[in-house]
């Protein structure tokens, strides 16, 4: 397929997915491969965009928690030039462009400049880190509902979340939270999620996402701090909390105590 440039301007927002390429969408690499131009984000690998055509122009602008990140103001520019110049614009995007991925503010600022926008839904990593482990989001048991939300508030901002109530409405309602960009401020999370939540609650850490480099672990909300810093996990990771773990964490203690009694035979 030989991409052609774009009659009209227009860019088409393409969520990648966690990582693994073999979770793009069939409508992702179509998209993939007919861009003239795709502006790509730190975490997407060159297996995805292997799916680009050979005379595609890639352009990395990186975007990652804790590091120096292309600033937004720029990316969007960029696009808007691109677009603006006949160039078939793919933005790709880590995880899904709808969830925490600032697609709403990308779509927004194209739209009042009269360039025309398309969104390619991908799957993001606080589902998949999850499926990977044979776990369920929600569960009629377990959890009723589930809360996407992020542990990084925009720069400069005070509209922080409220944890506590947060913790205590899920405590409520059964829910699962999948809690983005969480890492750096891991101590402090649990301290507040342990005013409304049993120190007990199962949660997990996933890190780097259907890639052959994952690493997770389980554990209660009690020994999250802990076992992030036992165990070295760092970003990119997703911390998903709630009950929907506990088989999970009860064949781990199982597991564990076999182990242990065998050694004391």
């Amino acid at each position: 397929m030989t991409p052609v440039k774009s009659s009209t301007p227009h860019v088409t927002l393409v969520g990648a997915g966690p990582g693994d390429p073999e979770l793009l969408t069939l409508k992702a690499v179509k998209a993939i491969a007919s861009a003239t131009v795709l502006l790509v984000d730190d975490l997407v690998s060159d297996a995805i965009t292997a799916h680009a055509s050979p005379t595609a122009r890639i352009i990395h602008v990186g975007k990652r928690g804790g590091c120096q990140s292309t600033p937004q103001a720029f990316i969007e520019k960029l696009m808007l030039q691109e677009a603006l110049a006949g160039e078939t614009v793919v933005r790709l995007k880590g995880g899904d462009p709808f969830i925490f991925g600032r697609g709403g503010e990308e779509v927004e600022h194209l739209q009042t400049q009269g360039v025309a926008v398309t969104v390619v839904n991908g799957i993001t990593s606080g589902l998949a880190g999850v499926t990977s482990l044979g776990v369920p989001l929600t569960h009629r048991e377990h959890a009723h509902g589930v809360v996407f939300i992020t542990g990084h508030a925009k720069q400069g901002s005070s509209d922080g979340v409220d944890w506590v109530a947060l913790a205590k409405t899920a405590q409520q309602a059964k829910l699962t939270l999948v809690i983005y960009m969480g890492m750096r401020g891991a101590s402090a999370l649990q301290a507040a999620l342990l005013k409304g939540l049993r120190a007990e609650t199962p949660v997990a850490i996933v890190h780097q996402v259907s890639l052959p480099t994952q690493r997770h672990a389980v554990c209660t909300l009690a020994e999250l701090h802990q076992t992030v810093a036992r165990e070295k996990l760092a970003s990119p990771s997703v911390i998903v909390v709630g009950d929907v773990f506990k088989g999970l964490l009860e064949m781990q203690n199982q597991a564990a105590s076999t182990v242990q009694q065998a050694a004391q035979g």
